[in-house]
């Protein structure tokens, strides 16, 4: 048997290493047309920022590796410019001496990946890249060393857009994010959205929310941005990270059939339209496990494990791939963002009635030093309580509690199970109720009738009403520092002494600063017969929501002119 696969990185290599670990005698070649056939992408931007110093670290894995350990043929500088699926062979092209053959094959793997979007009002110049290759890093760490740039400007504000725009400024480089939404990294909503936002603010990156992009021009050592509403930005330096599309060109011309994006129709064994021909990574198009609809999610875990699951096929073990619940994870200077699922965008786009969640705790117990606040958004099925994706920000843990509410989705827990999940303890790692825990606490509450809830978007118009108290149970001091519109101040300790001051004909709307005091009086007064609403969040993520909110309506000088 003889297997050819089209570009190596994540899902291309796994599956070559797992067909030789299934089969000794099956003849394997990678053709990529970089000079990487095995390489972190997840740590490109890294090495930008000289957070990793070793060019070398970013190779996985050499083409004169491959072959020693598993006596594969990884070609590098090759690029298989076309398909003759009916004959079984692949053009390729060397690209070091131009040379032109043919090679055939018995299973063709497609791991061609995706590229940078490129806009309209992209120009050509030496100051603007993409990053999506070692070689565009290195191409980016160069200059940034020869030219000593002094400003750069991020346009798009998702993963690539974040991780750059970060490393740019612990280089001392003067960094703006141009985004055209109203908030940066689309997987979470925006009122988690502003822990992320208020974190680069005050690591001095300025933001453009809001912000479209319609004109570039190259003018000397500069390059100029022309943005939808006047104004101009002159930078020493940009990066493009407006997203990636997945790269279809052998696809179309041997006639695959084509999805969502461009992508590559595949089955649940990776098979395409065409027998003998598989795909795997960002190039494929794939079925979300939360909604079950065609997507298409650029992230290197998916690939990886479709990889091996085009090998198990091709070498007689049968093995699906059961979709993508784009789990994902990002570091914002000391921050950690992490979701899985849907966010709330999402499940109102789906049709989906839904209960969200938003409590805010501590990574590990109070008591024990250095203990830090983490958010957790958890949104699910309002009848069924099924879980339908989360969000946590924070620092310590955060990716620990991402994971094992992953782990939940995939093994079909409801909301409220998760208050059973017996999770490890000690404290300098957790509290004996872990947040996972308390969120399914949360959940079973508001199941059983024992908490309601309300929210930031409906703070407005509850300060227009007449018939609610607005009520913040903080102690004075945390009122005197801070408070939402229209909120009287009972503390929560004196409440049982006051409650003769709060009439039972108005319904009473209760904050906190993370959630909890607030729950412990919606209690109270739900037991003396008021109609109580717990804040979901607390002052705390009120307080971020505003603040991003008068931020962002602001006008940074950044070397924009109108």
């Amino acid at each position: 048997m003889k297997v050819v696969i089209v570009g190596g990185v994540a899902g291309g290599a796994t599956a070559a290493a797992r067909i030789r670990r299934l089969n000794e005698n099956a003849e394997i070649i990678i053709f990529e047309r970089s000079g990487y056939i095995s390489y972190a992408n997840c740590g490109l931007p890294y090495y930008i920022g000289g957070v990793i110093e070793d060019e070398q670290a970013l190779t996985l894995q050499t083409p004169e590796g491959f072959f020693q350990r598993f006596a594969i043929k990884a070609k590098v500088y090759h690029e298989v410019t076309d398909i003759d699926a009916k004959n079984k062979r692949v053009y390729v092209t060397d690209l070091k001496t131009g040379k032109r053959y043919t090679e055939s094959y018995d299973k063709l793997i497609l791991s061609p990946g995706a590229k940078p979007i490129l806009p309209d009002f992209y120009i050509e110049n030496e100051r603007t890249f993409t990053l999506r290759t070692v070689e565009d890093t290195l191409k980016i760490r160069a200059f940034i060393e020869q030219k000593q740039p002094k400003t750069a400007v991020v346009i798009g504000g998702g993963f690539i857009g974040l991780e750059m725009a970060e490393n740019l400024a612990e280089l001392g480089i003067k960094t703006t994010i141009v985004q055209r939404d109203d908030h940066l990294l689309p997987t979470v909503d925006i009122d988690m959205a502003s822990f992320v936002q208020a974190s680069f603010r005050y690591h001095g990156v300025q933001l453009l929310l809001n912000s479209s992009t319609e004109k570039m021009s190259a003018k000397g050592n500069k390059v100029l941005i022309g943005l939808a509403d006047g104004q101009q930005i002159s930078t020493d330096m940009v990066v493009l990270a407006v997203g990636v599309i997945p790269e279809n060109n052998l696809a179309k011309k041997v006639g695959l059939e084509l999805g969502i994006k461009g992508a590559i129709k595949v089955n649940e064994k990776m098979e395409t339209s065409v027998a003998d021909i598989y795909a795997v990574g960002d190039a494929v198009q794939v079925k979300h496990f939360i909604t079950e609809q065609s997507a298409v999610i650029s992230l290197a875990g998916p690939a990886n494990k479709q990889g091996r699951i085009v090998a198990d096929n091709i070498c007689g073990i049968n093995s699906e791939y059961t979709g993508s619940q784009g789990s994902s994870v990002i570091k914002i200077f000391d921050m950690t963002v992490a979701t899985t699922g849907i966010n709330e965008q999402q499940a109102k786009a789906s049709g989906y009635e839904y209960e969200k969640v938003i409590l805010t705790q501590n990574s590990h117990a109070g008591y024990y030093p250095h203990a830090t606040a983490m958010t957790v958004k958890l949104i699910f099925e309002r009848k069924t309580l099924s879980i339908l994706g989360a969000q946590i920000v924070g620092y310590d843990g955060v990716d620990k509690r991402i994971d094992v509410i992953a782990t939940a989705i995939r093994a079909g827990l409801k909301a409220d199970q998760l208050k059973d999940l017996d999770l490890a303890y000690a404290p300098p790692y957790s509290s004996a109720k872990d947040p996972v825990n308390m969120v399914g606490f949360v959940a079973e509450n508001i199941k059983n009738g024992v908490v309601k809830q309300f929210y930031y978007e409906d703070i407005l118009s509850l300060c227009e009403r007449k018939d609610v108290v607005l009520l913040d149970t903080r102690t004075p001091l945390e009122y005197m520092y801070g408070h939402a519109d229209g909120f009287i101040n009972i503390p929560l300790d004196d409440l049982r002494m006051r409650i003769n001051e709060l009439d039972k004909a108005k319904k009473i709307y209760v904050m906190c600063q993370s959630g909890l005091r607030s729950y412990l009086a919606t209690r109270i007064l739900m037991q003396h017969g008021f109609d109580a609403y717990n804040f979901a969040g607390g002052f705390r993520l009120y307080s971020s929501i505003k603040n991003e909110k008068l931020l962002s309506n602001q006008c940074y000088s950044c070397g924009m002119e109108k």
